[in-house]
């Protein structure tokens, strides 16, 4: 079971998503906090896998809790839940370690998708998102943009290529292995490597790389 830490202000959101993911049969939400200081609190307490966080929450907002979590519980995964996709957010977010950013208003089959993903160490923007994203929140043409993706992936080997692609097709390193018949140990490699000749922070940052440069099928 995946254990989930669940923050928002509104206890009718908390519900709904409470029943959603206990529909899913693979996630236990094992905490709920009312707001961002309280997330933090009880994210210490719980260790839960993944934290789902609204941004707009009294005390602390989500992003401040999300940095916060990432920095104090290493071992939990954090993800936004929000009605707002506002590039600064999602910036913010993206940069303070979050790994998923999902929708209120998304498919619920989309939200299991996106807590079983960050649970597996693999990265989960929602579709509208990622196209925000990518679309207005990094700047520039988009020539220009897929020019600069495809010259930062050119210093990649075939291997690492291929593996950031399906890193941008969101799948986690277990997923990986089984696609390219490798060892896990070897694709967490692999990653760590791709990252770092990226640049990059994270598997949504590396992710956006990918699409960019067209290694993702749309």
């Amino acid at each position: 079971m995946i254990r989930v830490l669940l923050a928002d202000d509104e206890a009718m959101v908390r519900a709904g998503v409470r029943a959603i993911l206990g529909s899913s049969g693979v996630t236990d939400v094992v905490a709920e906090a009312g707001d961002g200081r309280e997330a933090v609190e009880l994210a210490r307490a719980h260790r839960p896998d993944v934290a789902l966080l609204d941004i707009r929450m009294p005390r602390m907002d989500g992003l401040t809790a999300a940095e916060e979590i990432v920095r104090t519980v290493p071992g939990t995964a954090v993800a936004m839940l929000t009605t707002f996709s506002e590039g600064a957010y999602v910036t913010r977010a993206l940069g303070g370690g979050a790994t998923g950013f999902l929708l209120k208003s998304g498919d619920p089959y989309e939200l299991i998708a996106g807590v079983r993903a960050v649970a597996a160490g693999a990265a989960f923007l929602s579709p509208k998102v990622a196209r925000y994203v990518i679309d207005e929140g990094l700047g520039g043409g988009r020539l220009t943009r897929e020019a600069r993706a495809r010259a930062r992936v050119a210093v990649l080997s075939p291997r690492e290529r291929e593996v950031l692609g399906l890193v941008g097709a969101g799948l986690s390193n277990p997923e990986i292995a089984a696609r390219l018949h490798l060892v896990e140990g070897t694709v967490k490699a692999y990653v760590s490597a791709v990252l770092d000749r990226l640049g990059v922070r994270n598997r949504v940052q590396a992710a956006i790389v990918a699409y960019e440069a067209g290694l993702v099928e749309s």
